[in-house]
């Protein structure tokens, strides 16, 4: 039944991001292929809707898309891009685990400050950071400036600007960390002892494991997965949040 309700899921989002797909001809086209059964072109449409305007719902119809074409590592990696964007998402939740009960690999293990990270959407621990600042620097000089007397809520309103700050900088410091989180795109990935193409096969990865980049060194990324660790091709991997 499950497979059933991933393919339910690109037709009730239609009404979800209908506003959006009117500004994005991408997007619009995307769900029209995808209802049609065509998700091959449905997956290209939605990429290019994501390049256009990174968004959730975008995001889930490609991981959609691309598993309807047999790509389990390319939507799993969609799936977990959305969950970057917007981590409270159910549906995202729900169709990786889904995805890595079938595929049978494990989600990214995140060491306890990355963890917290995902509590909310990566760019709002800066803005929570910046704001407990503020509200920091306010309880200590605006004192000083009007003369007012102190008072046990001021003190409290520092100590509570100050615990939040120290919070959001930790959580900030996870979602740096997590960018170097990535999962292998395709079935049977060799994972090598050296970093050049005849090198001792150390062992195959299946599509959507995850492994963390340690270095790049030419066309090859020294990585770690949950059970070793070894050089895999550049290409063969993707980090969720690519920046080279």
């Amino acid at each position: 039944m499950r497979p059933k309700l991933l393919f339910i899921f690109v037709a009730l989002l239609c009404a979800v991001e209908w506003s959006r797909a009117a500004t994005n001809d991408f997007f619009a086209r995307g769900l029209t292929a995808a209802q049609a059964g065509n998700f091959s072109e449905a997956a290209t449409n939605f990429e290019t809707s994501v390049k256009m305007e990174p968004s959730s719902g975008a995001l889930l119809n490609l991981g959609i898309a691309q598993w309807q074409s047999g790509r389990a590592g390319a939507a799993i990696l969609a799936w977990e891009r959305a969950a970057w964007i917007d981590p409270l998402d159910a549906n995202v939740r729900q169709n990786l685990k889904f995805a890595r009960l079938v595929a049978q690999v494990e989600a990214p293990e995140l060491r306890w400050y990355e963890t917290l990270s995902t509590w909310l959407p990566a760019n709002a621990w800066l803005w929570i950071a910046g704001a407990s600042l503020w509200l920091m620097a306010a309880a200590l000089v605006l004192p000083r400036v009007f003369r007012w007397k102190k008072t046990g809520g001021q003190q409290i309103l520092t100590a509570l600007g100050g615990g939040i700050f120290i919070f959001a900088v930790v959580a900030s410091f996870g979602v740096v960390s997590r960018t170097d989180i990535g999962f292998v795109l395709k079935k049977n990935t060799p994972l090598r002892l050296t970093p050049t193409s005849g090198s001792e096969l150390i062992s195959s990865l299946p599509a959507g494991e995850p492994v963390r980049r340690v270095k790049l060194r030419g066309n090859y990324l020294f990585i770690r997965t949950p059970m070793a660790a070894g050089w895999i091709e550049r290409q063969q991997v993707e980090l969720v949040n690519e920046t080279d």
